[in-house]
This record gives C-alpha cells, structure tokens and sequence, in this order.
C-alpha cells in the first residue's frame, strides 16, 4: 500500500514538472511571436522610410504619445531599435532551444512517453 501511495506522489511530482516545461516552452514560443511580430512592423516602417526625403516630417509614437519628427530623425532610431529586437529575438530562441533539450534530457532520464489522447 506505502509503495502505491510513492508511486502516485511521484507521477504527480513528474505530470507536474512536465506541466512546468511545456508552460515555459509555450510562454516562450508566443514571446518569439510578438517579437517577431514587432520586428516585422520596424522592417515594414523602414522600407517605407527609406526612399523618402531627409527632410520630410514624419509621426513616431513613443511612449504613448505621438511625435513629429523628419525622416533623417527616425529612421537611425528605427533601425537601432530593429536590430536590438532581432538580438532579442536570437535570444529568445536559444532560450528556446536550451528549454526544449532540457526538456527531451529530462524525460529521457525519467523514463517519459508522452500519450496523446
């Protein structure tokens, strides 16, 4: 009887360690969206930019709040914040990547199938 009430308590302890990665592995794949979401709005917004006149004026938002500014103003900020959120995004993807071997070492170690119903 002991050894039944073990048993459950550790395949309760590994449903919910899996529960842990695969919530951590799904809140990082929807932070990699929104990233690449944004990342694709800035690209979007430079190709618009680019061809443009230095001097012509142009809306930002920044921090809620809209602000004129000129093409030549926005686009060196633009592509600055571009490329801090394709690092970013590297990031996240690794990160990813990393949780996602831990994942597979772990239930290798445990002895893991994973039944789909």
């Amino acid at each position: 009887m002991a050894t039944k009430a073990v048993s459950a308590k550790k395949q309760q302890e590994l449903q919910t360690t899996y529960s842990n990665y695969k919530n951590t592995l799904q809140q990082l794949a929807q932070k990699i969206g929104d990233v690449e979401q944004e990342a694709e709005e800035h690209k979007l917004v430079l190709d618009t930019l680019q061809p443009l006149p230095g001097d012509r004026k142009c809306f930002r938002m920044i921090n809620g709040v809209l602000v004129e500014r000129t093409v030549q103003d926005v686009i060196p900020a633009l592509t600055t914040n571009a490329e801090g959120l394709k690092k970013v995004l590297d990031d996240l993807v690794k990160q990813y990547k990393i949780k996602q071997d831990d994942l597979e070492k772990w239930k290798k170690k445990n002895n893991i199938q994973v039944v789909q119903s």
